[in-house]
């Protein structure tokens, strides 16, 4: 099971809506054949391993229950079944109110053997952000933050590159591929003309590229405007965001999402639903520090990933976040520590959002 959830983690960032599945089937202590989701979600896990073996007789290891609906692919859990397996051990019941159960039950149904809840946790941190999407109705959000020692991103007069150092951005890079999606806000769009895609790593796909702007105002002539249509882009306003603003967006090739947006600032909460049912399940938000601190008032932030460098600019420095309401130290956002880790000349430190 360690296996299929190491092989499940290729799909990270590729296949959206679908979890990230892995399969490995084996027969008397030897691996048959083994698979994960494929990129766009298709074909599934288990399709993948059982087109490189005879099942028959064998036991299927799989990191969630297989499907049991008809949608673009037939239901994995028939397939199981066609192949002649004995044995089916999952990790994950799959929350997917199509599924829900009814793929544990089917292969029990034809008198396959199931197990469950086999390496549970560790599948769960896999697909955290699947998971999150069909319980909580939002996708799972990384916060990145890239500061000095002090928690500065920039002098005071805007110089910023580079914080941190070749290995760090590196990672970050390796970070957007293995999300769904990467989220900024207005003004860092204005003010860094970003591209928001991944580099130097050789991958095939792209995240999605998402700019939050209640009134849409930035430049459509920038580099997210200008490379709309070779990778996607989509920007989430308010309702009344200014018709001109949303032509000019909407001829790029970007899309557009309205979301609410009581006095002028748009509800993150509903953005995130939004986003949800857009079937992203894995964000990555790089900033800017406005956007970081609303979400991280919102409780929207699940994880946040700090790459520290060894520098100081001080109090007239640019702080990586915005402010935060006033409030008891007992009140404020609070995250555990997961792992420290050296990268190059920096350290990146990893907090989970507590409780």
């Amino acid at each position: 099971m360690r296996l299929a959830i190491a092989l499940a983690r290729r799909g990270l960032g590729q296949v959206w809506p679908n979890p990230a599945v892995g399969c490995v089937i084996t027969r008397d202590g030897r691996i048959l054949g083994r698979g994960w989701t494929q990129p766009g979600g298709r074909p599934h896990a288990e399709a993948v391993a059982l087109s490189r073996c005879d099942a028959r007789g064998a036991t299927a290891y799989v990191s969630l229950e297989p499907c049991a609906h008809h949608g673009r692919t037939p239901p994995c859990a028939d397939a199981l079944i066609g192949a002649g397996v004995a044995r089916v051990v999952t990790a994950l019941t799959d929350p997917d109110p199509r599924v829900l159960g009814r793929g544990h039950a089917a292969l029990r149904a034809h008198g396959i053997e199931v197990v469950e809840g086999v390496e549970a946790e560790a599948a769960r941190a896999v697909n955290a952000g699947f998971l999150m999407r069909h319980i909580e109705g939002r996708p799972r959000v990384t916060l990145k933050l890239a500061l000095t020692l002090d928690g500065r991103i920039a002098t005071a007069r805007g110089e910023s590159r580079w914080i941190t150092g070749p290995a760090a951005r590196r990672a970050v890079h390796a970070m957007r591929a293995r999300h769904d999606a990467v989220l900024v806000g207005g003004g860092t769009a204005r003010a860094d003309d970003p591209d928001l895609r991944v580099r130097d790593l050789g991958v095939a796909h792209q995240p999605v590229r998402i700019v939050a702007s209640a009134g849409l105002d930035l430049p459509a002539t920038g580099r997210l405007g200008r490379s709309a249509r070779a990778g996607p882009v989509w920007l989430v306003h308010a309702p009344d965001a200014p018709a001109e603003r949303m032509a000019h967006w909407t001829a790029t090739g970007a899309r557009l999402i309205a979301c609410r947006a009581p006095e002028g600032r748009l509800d993150l909460t509903e953005m995130m639903a939004q986003l949800a049912r857009q079937g992203l399940t894995r964000v990555l938000c790089e900033g800017g520090g406005q956007l970081a601190a609303s979400l991280l008032d919102a409780g929207l932030i699940d994880e946040l990933v700090v790459f520290s460098a060894g520098k100081l600019i001080g109090s007239e420095g640019w702080p990586g976040l915005g402010a935060l309401p006033a409030r008891l130290l007992a009140q404020v956002p609070q995250f555990d520590l997961h792992h420290v880790q050296p990268m190059g000349a920096d350290i990146a430190h990893v907090w989970m959002r507590r409780g």
